[in-house]
Formats: C-alpha cells, structure tokens, sequence
C-alpha cells in the first residue's frame, strides 16, 4: 500500500515537472516575442490553474523565468530557467502564443503536446524578403521624411539591405547583440562615407538618419517604460539599461565611421 502511494506521488511529481517545463516553455516564446512582463506571468498562473494547479507564484524579468507550483497530489514543485533569446517583438506570433493559451486554458491537452505546439509557435520564422523589403523601405522612407532626396533615399536603401546582411547573416556570429549593433553602425556608416565620398551630389547626414532609424532601439525604450509604469520595475530598469547601451553603441559606431572619413558635409 505504501509502494503504491510512493509510486503515485513520484508520477504525480513527474506529471508536475512536466507541466511546469511547459509554462517555461510558453514564458520564454512569449518574452521572446514581446510579450509584457505582467502579461506573460498572468498568461502562466491561468494555465497553471487550467491544469489542476492549487498555486502557482511565477517570477520573470528579461533574462530569467522562476516558476513554484503546487498541486495537492505532488505539493510544490519549483524549476527556473534562463532566457537567452533576444526579443525580437514578433506580434504575430505573440498573437498566436495568447490563441494558443486561450485554447489550453478552455480545454487542456497534454503537457508534451502543448510543449510541442509552443515549440512550432516559437520556431516561426519571418521571410528574409520580407525583412530585407522593409529595411529598404524603412531606410529609404525615413531618408526622405528628414529632407533628402530621391537619390539620398536610393542611397539609403541600399546600405539598409547591407544592414540587414550585416544583421542576418553576421549577427548570429556575434557574442552579444552590443557587438551586433557596433558591427552594423559601424561598417553602415563606413558604406555612407564612401558612397558621399564617390558622390558628392549625396548628403551624408540625411542618409545615415535614414539608416540610424533601422537601429535605435525605440521598442526597447517603450517596453521599459511600460514595464515600470506597470510595477515590473526590475524588468524595466533592466530594459532601460540595455537600449541606453545599444543606442550608446549605436552611436559611437557612426562616429567611428565619420572620424575615418571626416566631417559631414
């Protein structure tokens, strides 16, 4: 009789850590994605519940999930994790994160199939024409929202998709995203000099605010003020600290780039 009361409360435990490697799972992909930090603890505790949680207390900030739940046949249960992922503010899959959650939470499923369906959710991926599309309209775009010309936007343009080579293909390579943003302000503003310096009818200035816009970490700054508007103040100090980095690297890479090849015109 009790082998077999062990034996069920060890498969309760597993069952338990099951679940909970779930919600770490849901945590990561929807901090990943852009979700709010209170959104994504209310998102866990209301799944936790939907399967048979008595407690769930939940913890996140922008680089660690720490999740203790408790069930009346396993008692309490913690397990963290570590968030390496950068964010990536990628709405339509947070939207499909939420639908995915919505749907647990009505009618639960298992623990390995929501791990399974959470994983195809986070392995989506934006086509790469699609990105370079927008960096070359991006950059173009605002190129001549600041006053330059058509030729200044063509200009623009063409550094933002050798941005976003720079971004694709050698960002992954980089140790951090602060080398990744040096990287690519850096040779980025290298390119504007010498396409000003081959033609001179081009203005510097207004072609690498066109292609500075593609890098200033305006999401960053909004989510961190978000955050400590919304009482996740930890998270968003953390936040603030990184874009004011980014946007620090940002811009000595530029000015890297214009001491090499002089002033502004």
């Amino acid at each position: 009789m009790a082998q077999d009361k062990q034996g069920a409360r060890k498969d309760a435990e597993r069952e338990t850590d099951g679940l909970i490697r779930a919600l770490l799972d849901m945590g990561e992909a929807l901090i990943g994605s852009g979700a709010e930090i209170y959104r994504a603890e209310d998102t866990l505790r209301r799944i936790a519940k939907a399967y048979g949680a008595t407690d769930c207390e939940v913890f996140i900030i922008t680089s660690s999930i720490v999740i203790t739940l408790d069930r009346a046949d396993a008692g309490p249960r913690t397990q963290t994790r570590r968030i390496r992922r950068q964010v990536e503010n990628n709405f339509t899959k947070l939207e499909d994160l939420n639908e995915l959650s919505r749907e647990v939470c009505t009618h639960p499923i298992s623990t390995k199939e929501l791990q399974a369906k959470t994983s195809a959710i986070a392995k989506i991926t934006v086509p790469r024409r699609g990105m370079l599309l927008g960096y070359v309209l991006a950059s173009s775009a605002f190129t001549l929202f600041f006053s330059g010309t058509l030729a200044d936007a063509l200009a623009a343009g063409a550094v933002g998709a050798v941005l976003f080579a720079l971004q694709v293909y050698v960002g992954p390579f980089c140790m951090n995203a602060v080398v990744s943003q040096f990287l690519g302000s850096f040779f980025s503003g290298i390119l504007i000099c010498i396409l000003c310096r081959l033609f001179p009818s081009l203005h510097m200035a207004r072609i690498m605010i066109g292609d500075i816009m593609l890098l200033v970490p305006g999401v960053a700054f909004t989510n961190s003020i978000r955050d400590v508007l919304l009482g996740d103040t930890l998270s968003g100090i953390v936040r603030f600290v990184e874009a004011l980095l980014l946007a620090a690297v940002l811009t000595v890479g530029f000015l890297a780039a214009i001491l090499l090849f002089g002033r502004i015109f």
